[in-house]
């Protein structure tokens, strides 16, 4: 048995053998050869060099005692030859020299006769001829030594000394700048060339399309023209239209703005250039502005392509404003050479810049104008359309997923994610049912994964005397009460006092997807914010700091009502505010100083008026607002279900949508902008 596995084992190796004979081999898949190995091979010769003798001898240092004791008094030297009046080198006969006493120097690479064996030291020329004569009368007077004096130069040495010393620091300074510019193939020479990664029309590592890009229906009918030019130019200049240079992508953070930019690149198979506008700002004066010469100069040499710079505020801030001390900002003279590159005297055709920002606002005005970015592509949150469409997506790769879980659910109980907290919520919710050792991830778990996402981490083992939590649970059963008895605010779908994250206490709402807003549902907004505090006041006769959250929201409603939006009977029709960001007023305040005292004036009266109804309401329904807030005790969450069954239906039917719950399963939330509430302590 033992000699049929050996055959097997002797054929499958001759098998793999000729296989991997037989095999193609790819061509072009040497390893490189590293040039490192060449200078520390001349490194090792030149220093080696320095450290070798002069001559071809290798004699052992001995002392003038044995010298004169053992050497001397057994005529044993044959010649004493001093050199460069330093050292006698000692010659010892031949016949001497097979003698056991000098065993010693036979080891040495000098042992022969040709070679002095021995050396010692000499102070001075005159000391060692007075000791050598009074030596030589006492123990061979009648056999003098010969004394040979020889100058002998090392030339190589200086040599060495002249070529390695400026090697050594030409060697230093070009590792060092090497590292100053950021690696080893950038070197110094390089700092002014630009940092954009190009990809090539054939490039297989961008692998996303505009059907990876889900939502954002009316960007991509814009992009896809882009595209559609660069593929297809004739069919646009054939009737006298041109090439539109520049596409700006505005929108909120994780909407989508780079993803887009990847699929123009995987789609416009064209060569593509991307870079981050803080490629261009570097410590040295002027790199900025050749970055974008050289970024400009590689995009004409591949036209047509595409220029893609991602958070373009970074060099295209207005001028003027960020200097601080000096007039020649370096960000400056990068921003006039971009403008200079995109429209200026000379011509860049076939070359279209694509740029990403989410703070359009703060762009220089000469940057915005038609013929540099000759579109404005508004990149804004997803609707409920939107939102399913990207739930699908993002769902692609959670391959277990349980049969309860539905993306419209999950659509209308996400309002105002972008599709960046959509892809985080999918991924929480794996995670969550990981952790929790689920074989599929449930429906459950989204919901988690959503309150997770706005509200924080549970902090259940977090210390509240009995004291604290009777105010808290009273503090969010008001904010459930008015919200609930209000028409126009907010519908709440969820109360807790389950701290979570920073706050105590949380209620979450499920608000109307709408684009205008009237006075009547701010002001019912504002009353909602603050039924928390009307209800620490009416019932427990104090005010606690819990509700700062609650306070710092209604004054920026009330503030945007009065300064903004001029709802305010007083200061009627009048808006205070610059959308364009560019202060155009050249002063800090557009309005005096008793317009000013105006302001306050009605915000204080618009906050008082919504107080006074959210304390109108808790009077009128105080004894189901103490049923919800024992109840609220009793089991630390209150879903919409359990406020219609004490404080019945809401007013004009605006029931809000939820999921059926029980005490164990909790539903979502919204969107913690502008839209959850919470409550902190100072």
């Amino acid at each position: 048995m033992d000699t049929e596995n050996n055959k097997e084992k002797t054929n499958n190796a001759g098998k793999k053998q000729e296989d991997n004979a037989t095999q193609p081999k790819t061509p072009g898949k040497r390893p490189k050869f590293n040039t490192n190995w060449i200078y520390g091979i001349i490194a090792i010769a030149l220093f080696g060099l320095m450290f070798l003798p002069s001559g071809d001898s290798d004699p052992k240092e001995v002392t003038w005692n044995r010298f004169e004791q053992d050497m001397l008094k057994n005529h044993d030297v044959s010649k004493i030859v001093v050199i460069n009046k330093e050292k006698a080198m000692i010659y010892i006969k031949a016949d001497k020299l097979k003698e056991a006493r000098y065993a010693d120097s036979k080891a040495t690479p000098a042992f022969s006769s040709n070679n002095p064996q021995y050396f010692f030291t000499i102070g001075s020329v005159e000391s060692f001829e007075q000791n050598l004569v009074r030596a030589t009368e006492k123990y061979s007077p009648d056999e003098p030594i010969d004394v040979k004096y020889e100058t002998r130069q090392d030339r190589l040495g200086p040599i060495l000394n002249w070529i390695i010393f400026p090697l050594l620091l030409i060697g230093v300074w070009i590792f060092i700048f090497r590292r100053m510019s950021g690696g080893a193939g950038n070197q110094i020479f390089n700092i002014g060339k630009s940092r954009a990664k190009m990809f090539d029309k054939d490039a297989t590592d961008i692998k996303i399309d505009f059907k990876d890009v889900a939502g954002l229906e009316e960007a991509k009918v814009e992009i896809k023209e882009i595209v559609d030019f660069l593929k297809n130019p004739q069919k646009y200049t054939q009737l006298g239209g041109k090439i539109p240079k520049g596409a700006l992508l505005v929108g909120p953070p994780g909407t989508g703005k780079t993803l887009l930019a990847k699929a123009v690149a995987g789609e416009a198979h064209v060569p593509f250039f991307s870079l981050s506008g803080s490629d261009f700002v570097e410590m040295f004066v002027g790199v900025g502005a050749s970055r974008v010469r050289d970024l400009f100069k590689q995009a004409k040499e591949k036209a047509p392509c595409i220029i893609f710079i991602d958070e373009i505020d970074a060099i295209g801030r207005a001028r003027g404003r960020n200097n601080s001390w000096s007039s020649n900002d370096e960000r400056e003279n990068t921003l006039n050479q971009l403008l200079t590159e995109m429209d200026g005297f000379g011509t860049n055709s076939g070359v279209i810049i694509l740029a990403a920002t989410n703070r359009a606002d703060i762009l220089d005005r000469a940057l915005m104008r038609a013929g540099r970015f000759d579109r404005q592509i508004q990149v804004e949150l997803p609707d409920l359309n939107e939102r399913m469409e990207i739930f699908k997506v993002h769902l692609r790769p959670l391959t277990k997923l349980a049969q309860d879980v539905s993306v419209e659910s999950l659509a209308k109980q996400t309002p105002g994610f972008s599709g960046a907290d959509i892809a985080n919520v999918c991924n929480e919710a794996a995670l969550i049912a990981a952790r929790h050792d689920k074989a599929q991830v449930e429906k459950q778990d989204f919901l988690d994964a959503i309150d997770r996402i706005i509200g924080g981490l549970e902090k259940k083992n977090k210390i509240i005397s009995p004291e604290e939590k009777k105010s808290i649970a009273y503090h969010e059963a008001g904010h459930a009460t008015v919200s609930w008895m209000l028409e126009n605010a907010n519908p709440l779908i969820k109360v807790t006092i389950v701290p979570r994250g920073q706050a105590l206490g949380a209620a979450w709402y499920l608000p109307e997807e709408r684009q205008l807003t009237t006075t009547e549902q701010l002001m019912e907004e504002m009353a909602a914010l603050l039924g928390g505090r009307a209800a620490e006041e009416l019932f427990f006769g104090r005010i606690s700091t819990g509700a700062l959250n609650d306070l710092e929201r209604t004054t920026k409603h009330a503030y945007a009502m009065v300064c903004y939006y001029g709802m305010s009977p007083r200061l009627a029709n009048i808006s205070y505010y610059d959308s364009s960001g560019q202060t155009e007023y050249a002063f800090s305040k557009p309005y005096s100083e008793e317009t000013a005292r105006a302001i306050d004036e009605e915000t204080q009266r618009l906050i008082g008026e919504a107080y006074a109804k959210a304390k109108e309401i808790l009077t009128k329904y105080q004894e189901q607002h103490h049923q919800l807030a024992n109840l609220l005790l009793e089991r630390e969450v209150l879903f919409a279900e359990d406020l219609e069954r004490i404080l019945g239906p809401r007013p004009g039917g605006k029931t809000p949508y939820y999921e059926h719950q029980t005490k164990n399963a909790e539903p979502a939330a919204d969107n913690n902008e502008a839209k959850s509430e919470t409550e902190t302590t100072e």
